[in-house]
């Protein structure tokens, strides 16, 4: 069995917003209704989205680039670092984006990291209410590298 390392999440916890251009309203629309839980955490966003939530909420928003302009390998690079702890990312499941394997990366990695993950408003609603949201954590990740390790040496008979 893979070891398993405890990942602390602050109190303040590191939320990134994306929201694809179909479902940009959707989000802003949450975040203005969120703002005064949103305003407790620190927060970044995808080029356009970040914008548009910091100018709709007067919330400072940390922005990465544009979706498309490798904004959401950015994103999945600081969840693979450990620097954010939370991904809203309102996705449009019935429109074909061109950076279409860039969003299933980045979803991939938010799983593999084992961040709390919201694709809906109702999802992210649940997730700001909750407890946990409002406190230190310690999330629970697979050390891939060691499972890798214990495959090949099981494999090669070592």
């Amino acid at each position: 069995m893979a070891a398993v390392a405890r990942i602390p999440m602050r109190e303040k916890k590191h939320v990134v917003l994306i929201a694809h251009d179909s479902r940009k309203p959707d989000l802003l629309a949450w975040a203005e209704y969120n703002k005064a839980v949103l305003k407790e955490h620190h927060l970044f966003g995808t080029g356009t989205t970040g914008a548009l939530v910091a100018a709709r909420t007067g919330l400072p928003v940390t922005a990465f680039r544009s979706g498309p302009l490798g904004g959401d390998q950015q994103v999945g690079a600081k969840i693979a670092e450990g620097d954010l702890d939370v991904l809203i990312f309102f996705w449009d499941p019935l429109e074909p984006q061109p950076h279409d394997p860039d969003v299933k990366a980045l979803l991939r990695l938010a799983v593999l990291y084992n961040i709390p993950t919201a694709c809906n408003r109702a999802t992210a609603d649940f997730l700001v209410a909750a407890p946990l949201f409002h406190q230190p954590y310690e999330r629970q990740v697979e050390d891939h590298a060691a499972a890798r390790q214990e495959y090949l040496a099981e494999r090669l008979g070592k």
